[in-house]
């Protein structure tokens, strides 16, 4: 059982947060004054048709990009850069093919401070966090499809990040690995309590899984509207409100232009 370490504040704030590609500065923006606070221990989704900025946007939280105009700040520190605070997962499960589940989950501890042992235990507590004990040497190849991704979310939270990025994480799985994913990451939530930013197309997953959902739309990229999910847990998808509030959000995307640039 991974032991849950003390609340410590994890706010995450964006104000006026603007970006352009690179040559590009008379374009429209493809995120334009982003302005959003995340609570510590909150879970955010964000949804919106594919050329709204989402993925760019988690993108800047995250530090993997850090030509933009406004300000980011996370921990009431300035981001920039990558930093172990803060953990992704992406769509692709990115796992390398020739390590087997321990050693791709502990990759992430490269730049532990952590003794040996110690790191040996949080792969060991990780893998059983997400369901996989017992596959610790298997390869990627001798995994399924879902196998792999929970591989991918024990790495981002190997390090006991305050925040966990997620984009698109199920996006390429089939609908009932997707489903099993969703409750399997709503428990690890409830579990841990870290901040959790979840990007999706699913307004059904964003509102199964969050606190809030965060409804962008494109050209340029803004936030529409914020909405508070304020539906008791666990969810069902067939409770009456549920379905008229992933309507209301379904009624407010916005299509995007022909030709606009994927997130």
């Amino acid at each position: 059982m991974v032991t849950v370490s003390a609340v410590q504040t994890s706010d995450l704030k964006l104000h006026h947060v603007t970006k352009r590609f690179a040559g590009d500065d008379h374009s429209v923006p493809v995120l334009d004054r982003i302005d959003l606070s995340v609570k510590s221990g909150e879970f955010v989704a964000i949804v919106g048709a594919s050329g709204c900025g989402k993925s760019t946007l988690l993108r800047l939280v995250e530090g993997l990009d850090d030509q933009f105009d406004g300000d980011i700040e996370f921990n009431g520190e300035r981001v920039r850069t990558t930093d172990l605070a803060r953990g992704i997962v992406f769509q692709d499960h990115r796992l390398f093919p020739w390590l087997n589940v321990e050693q791709n989950i502990a990759v992430a501890l490269k730049n532990s401070r952590r003794s040996k042992e110690e790191n040996r235990r949080a792969v060991a507590e990780h893998i059983a966090l997400v369901g996989l004990k017992g596959y610790e040497k298997h390869h990627p190849h001798q995994l399924s499809g879902g196998m792999a991704q929970r591989v991918a979310i024990a790495r981002g939270l190997v390090n006991r990040p305050k925040l966990l990025l997620l984009d698109e994480p199920f996006g390429a799985l089939d609908a009932l690995t997707r489903s099993r994913l969703q409750n399997e990451l709503r428990r690890i939530w409830e579990h841990e309590r870290i901040t959790m930013i979840l990007v999706t197309h699913d307004v059904d997953e964003a509102v199964f899984l969050a606190d809030r959902v965060v409804v962008m739309h494109a050209r340029p990229g803004r936030i529409g509207k914020i909405v508070q999910v304020d539906l008791e847990r666990p969810r069902s998808r067939s409770d009456a409100a549920f379905v008229r509030l992933r309507d209301e959000i379904l009624a407010d995307f916005s299509v995007p232009q022909d030709g606009a640039a994927a997130a």
